[in-house]
C-alpha cells in the first residue's frame, strides 16, 4: 500500500516560519507530480502548490513570495517552506502524489492524512 506521511506542522506565531515535509512509501513506480492542498475550518480545500518530477513548481498567487516548494526525487519527498505566516494560513495541509501504483497497476493520486498548521499569537 502506498502511503504519504506529512511532518513539520504545528503552532507558530504570525510572521514565523514552518517547513512541511511529505514522504511517499510503498510499492510504486514513477511519481509524476507531488503537491500540497490546504483546508481551513469551514472552507473548501484549496490548492497550494504542485511540483513536477523536474522540480518545476506552481504556487497559488496568494502564497507567492512567502511559500516555496521543492522536491527530492531520490527520497520521493516534497517540501513546503512557509515564511511570513499569517493567521489566515491556519489550516490542515494535505500532500498528494500522482504516481504509478503497482498495487492497482495504474496511475492514481494518493493523499496524505493531513497535518495541522496554526498561526496564532
Amino acid at each position: 500500500q502506498v502511503q504519504l506521511v506529512e511532518s513539520g506542522g504545528g503552532l507558530v506565531q504570525p510572521g514565523g516560519s514552518l517547513r512541511l515535509s511529505c514522504a511517499a512509501s510503498g510499492n510504486f513506480g514513477a511519481v509524476y507530480y507531488m503537491g500540497w492542498y490546504r483546508q481551513a475550518p469551514g472552507q473548501q480545500r484549496e490548492s497550494v502548490t504542485i511540483v513536477t518530477d523536474h522540480g518545476i513548481t506552481n504556487l497559488t498567487d496568494s502564497m507567492k513570495g512567502r511559500f516555496t516548494a521543492s522536491r527530492d526525487n531520490a527520497k520521493n519527498t516534497v517540501f513546503l517552506q512557509m515564511n511570513s505566516l499569517k493567521p489566515e494560513d491556519t489550516a490542515v495541509y494535505y500532500c498528494y502524489a500522482d504516481l504509478y501504483d503497482y498495487n492497482f497497476w495504474r496511475r492514481r493520486i494518493v493523499w496524505g492524512r493531513g497535518i495541522q498548521v496554526t498561526v496564532s499569537s
